[in-house]
């Protein structure tokens, strides 16, 4: 009975590392659908409208960037790398935006 049970063990873990395995799988690939979107809003000039997104900025503008990727990824659910790179962006953009006008 030690020996089912044992295998029985194994079987579990096999099953909850497969699972845990394709939700990892989805979860990248809900990324990087959510980029190519961010891709396409940002080629068509389109713009998600969030409220807290005003506060990453300023939390950006004001050199509290680790803040500002904190709520960023707290706002949308991604990586610490999809979140820097996010907000780099928007520090760009206002860079921009201030030596344009």
């Amino acid at each position: 009975m030690d020996i089912a049970g044992f295998f029985l063990f194994l079987a579990v873990l096999a099953g909850i590392f497969a699972v845990e395995s394709r939700i990892s799988r989805a979860d990248r690939r809900v990324a990087r659908v959510e980029h190519k979107l961010d891709l396409i809003l940002g080629h068509l000039g389109l713009q998600e409208d969030d409220p807290r997104m005003d506060e990453v900025i300023a939390l950006a503008r004001d050199g509290k960037r680790v803040q500002a990727i904190k709520v960023y990824r707290e706002m949308t659910d991604v990586g610490l790398k999809e979140a820097k790179e996010a907000v780099e962006r928007l520090v760009q953009a206002g860079r921009r935006r201030s030596a344009g006008g």
